[in-house]
């Protein structure tokens, strides 16, 4: 049986988050995507956000549209990765008048995220603890680069900042012995979107330990915090013999043969995790001395001797194609793939049939394509009926329907500079 596969004779009504309020008070990456995944899994998040301009996100590129009935801040593709499923409330928090709305939501939330530089929120009177006061079960989640403590903790912190000071890049690329050799960042803002992931599991157990305490805490991320305990293996390499690792290109440090080759057509990855597939690997490729060759035979005197194995591995491989090399390593088990691009991503037939792209209808008359979220759950999947919101688009109605204000404190309130 298929335990991940939606349960489609029970239909879910309910999210896993059902009746879960997550206020978000967070701009760009980690602080929002950690918010979308709540709301994937069905909790109501409230997006606040700076009247007039927004996350900041909403600014950047691509695409910026020419239509004049079309706000370029509701067409960001940047904005658009970290903010489906949440209704948009426009506040201005700097203003008195921003802050006692942002307070009263906060007094029926569940959970804050915000990733404003330390101290900000606390000038504002919506730190922790006074708003821990107004409401002693909320989850005040708080995503900085550096944390609230620190010689770091007031500097701003981007993801390619934390991907350099946190050691990342020094084992990103080739070697400097290497063509284009040198520090590289990764493709994707690895560090914000592993802080949202971590601070999703903080928030979560926050709130499984609530329903026995009966009390809301604080959560301090840190996105150098993340980084380090991201060194994984290497870090505790490290630690473990004082040697500094090195970047390697494509290659593991623990195993070998691991490295994209060149095929006729296209360059494929390939990991060969121990000896036995080494031996299918070499039958595979019709390479028999090799496997009994004792430089190679075992996978500690393969790491050793790498680079005489590597133009080896290539001349085998490269006068065939992607798709020969696929099948004949498929057939013996051995563990490899096509360097795929992008859009070779989204065809692929195993994409396709995960569904990780979604349609969340339109937005200004444009289809909304997402990538899904990757969690399958049998009862109560995640689910997508919010496409990301124009800016402030939510705005009435959180008031009326969350705070229970009347048309005209709505119309004093909406009709006030800063707000």
């Amino acid at each position: 049986m298929n335990k991940t596969a939606p349960d489609k004779t029970t239909a879910p009504t309910r999210g896993s988050l059902d009746g879960i309020r997550v206020l978000d008070l967070s701009r760009v990456m980690a602080g929002p995507l950690s918010a979308q995944i709540l709301a994937d899994l069905g909790a109501d998040v409230i997006k606040v956000e700076r009247p007039g301009r927004g996350d900041d996100s909403r600014e950047w590129a691509p695409p910026f549209v020419s239509d004049p009935q079309v706000s370029p801040l509701d067409e960001s593709a940047y904005f658009w990765t970290c903010n489906r499923g949440k209704r948009s409330i426009a506040i201005d928090l700097s203003s008195s008048s921003g802050q006692a709305v942002v307070a009263r939501l906060a007094a029926q939330s569940d959970v804050i995220i915000e990733n404003y530089k330390v101290g900000t929120l606390e000038r504002y009177g919506l730190g922790y603890e006074a708003l821990s006061k107004l409401n002693p079960k909320l989850i005040y989640c708080s995503i900085t680069g550096f944390g609230q403590t620190g010689p770091y903790s007031a500097r701003p912190g981007y993801d390619t900042i934390i991907q350099a000071m946190g050691g990342l890049m020094s084992i990103t690329g080739n070697h400097d012995n290497e063509a284009g050799g040198g520090p590289r960042k990764s493709g994707v803002a690895v560090a914000d979107m592993m802080t949202a992931l971590y601070a999703c599991v903080a928030i979560l157990a926050a709130l499984n330990e609530r329903t026995s305490s009966g009390h809301g805490q604080f959560i301090d991320m840190s996105l150098l915090d993340v980084q380090v305990s991201a060194l994984s293996n290497l870090g505790m390499n490290y630690l473990a013999t004082g040697k500094v690792p090195q970047r390697a290109g494509n290659r593991l440090t623990t195993v070998y043969p691991s490295d994209g080759f060149r095929c006729s057509d296209g360059d494929l990855m390939l990991i060969v995790g121990n000896d036995q597939q080494f031996r299918s690997f070499c039958a595979a490729m019709d390479m028999p001395d090799v496997a009994a060759d004792p430089r190679y035979s075992r996978n500690e005197a393969r790491l050793r001797n790498a680079d005489q194995l590597a133009p080896v591995i290539a001349q085998a491989m490269a006068h065939k194609t992607m798709a020969e090399c696929q099948a004949l390593l498929d057939a013996a088990g051995v563990p490899a793939s096509p360097i795929n691009n992008v859009a070779q991503v989204f065809a692929d037939p195993q994409v396709v049939a995960r569904e990780m792209v979604r349609d969340l209808g339109q937005v200004n008359g444009r289809p909304v394509r997402m990538i899904a979220n990757p969690i399958r759950m049998s009862r109560t999947p995640p689910t997508y009926e919010r496409p990301p919101p124009q800016l402030g688009q939510h705005t009435e109605e959180i008031l009326r329907d969350v705070l229970g204000l009347s048309d005209q404190e709505r119309a004093d309130l909406t009709g006030k500079p800063g707000v």
